[in-house]
């Protein structure tokens, strides 16, 4: 074989069998319509998927608004008003007062020189309680007695002097002049003595305050000196149990505890049924299991504007002394016809300028806050007469800052705001 011929190619069997075993065979070609096709669905996967992620978000973002405004609303819970049917009575608080009460002042100023009663003790009219000695009100009293005699005596001089003065002008031995200076300077000396006269029983009056006397049967109820202390007509500085204070208060206070004040504040609708002469019961705390009768026994013929309320008085026997001033007490009237009602918390009344009002919200979330006329207040509940319809539930606790046609989300008392649906990322 020459050169030419050993570099012919081998023709694709001999090549195929003459090559050595271990040659790998050649990968078989791609075709360009392939790969396009690849392409173009690759491309299509991702707008899809793109597609689907901006929808996804976007739906997400409008939940997320969605929930932020239904959130952004101020939670208020709902209570459903009781309706109270008509009764024969009516309970009313009351707070009871001694009949007759009063503070004891010196009226004079002294040393305590001794106290006879404490507190709780019973006194009777003119009974001594204490004494206070007044040395520079005893000078003043000798010094104005001395002043009385001697203007008693300079009238007697000058009564001598009239007279005589008198008699000697009718015998023309002293000129009329002169016997009207005597007579003028009698006038002058008499006006000294009673003016003089009037000073002396000033003075025995102020030191008649050196005696503290019980103005009247009562019991006594504070006691505000001790022996040497100072009083003034101000009053006393020292409280027993309490120390030393301040302000001035009264040496002694008293009062008449054999009839009990008990005043009361009947709502306008039941005015008519507080007359003079009706019968009133009373129920206390520290007696649960008893009753007490008393005797309405006078009004102020007239409506509080501020309240609606007739103001009332009743009196209790209180002989016993089981009854304590100052104590809360429970009046029970009897009515003729008494007003439905219909009954809410306290915590749901809005105070206003205009009068007491509640809130309420309709089928849209909003609130509406309407005036109420109050009736009788039972500390935890209040009784509205007018101003409310049956069945329509008020907002438990308004917020100070909830105002008329605001949007609100009522929440149930007993739900746990952790439970609330969370909006999607």
């Amino acid at each position: 074989m020459n050169a030419d011929e050993s570099k012919v190619p081998p023709t694709g069997r001999d090549a195929a069998g003459s090559g050595s075993p271990g040659a790998q065979p050649a990968a078989p070609e791609v075709s360009r319509g392939s790969v396009l096709t690849l392409a173009v669905v690759l491309l299509v996967l991702a707008v899809v998927v793109a597609v689907f992620g901006i929808v996804s978000r976007q739906h997400a973002r409008a939940e997320l608004i969605h929930y932020t405004d239904a959130m952004a609303a101020p939670p208020v819970s709902l209570a459903e008003p009781v309706f109270e049917k008509s009764a024969t009575e009516i309970v009313l608080p009351g707070n009871m007062q001694a009949f007759t009460m009063a503070p004891i002042y010196a009226r004079t100023t002294g040393y305590v020189k001794a106290w006879y009663r404490d507190i709780g003790a019973h006194v009777h009219k003119g009974e001594l309680l204490a004494t206070i000695e007044t040395p520079e009100l005893d000078q003043q009293l000798a010094q104005a007695k001395a002043d009385l005699a001697t203007a008693q005596s300079n009238q007697s001089l000058a009564k001598v002097t009239a007279d005589r003065y008198q008699g000697l002008i009718g015998q023309n031995a002293v000129s009329q002049q002169d016997t009207d200076n005597a007579v003028s300077l009698l006038a002058a000396r008499q006006t000294e003595v009673t003016s003089a006269q009037a000073n002396v029983r000033r003075l025995e009056e102020l030191q008649s305050f050196e005696r503290i006397e019980a103005p009247f049967d009562g019991v006594i109820t504070a006691r505000n000196l001790d022996i040497g202390q100072l009083i003034t007509t101000a009053g006393s500085t020292t409280t027993p149990g309490a120390g030393t204070i301040t302000g001035s208060k009264e040496v002694f206070d008293i009062s008449a505890i054999g009839t009990l004040r008990v005043f009361i504040n009947v709502p306008q609708v039941y005015a008519p049924d507080a007359k003079n002469g009706v019968t009133a019961t009373l129920t206390l705390p520290q007696y649960p299991s008893r009753i007490f009768r008393g005797k309405l026994v006078r009004t102020s013929d007239a409506v509080d504007p501020a309240t609606r309320t007739l103001l009332a008085e009743v009196d209790v026997d209180n002989r016993s002394g089981e009854l304590l001033p100052g104590s809360y007490t429970e009046v029970h009237l009897n009515v003729s016809s008494a007003a439905p009602a219909l009954i809410v918390p306290v915590s749901a009344l809005i105070l206003e300028p205009d009068g007491l009002h509640v809130a309420t919200v309709d089928s849209s979330q909003h609130v509406h806050i309407v005036r109420v006329t109050p009736g009788r207040d039972s500390g935890s509940t209040m009784e509205i007469l007018g101003g409310l319809a049956p069945g329509q539930p008020v907002v438990a606790n308004p917020p100070d800052s909830l105002t008329d046609g605001e949007q609100v989300r009522v929440v149930t008392p007993n739900s746990d705001e952790s439970h609330r649906p969370e909006a999607k990322p």
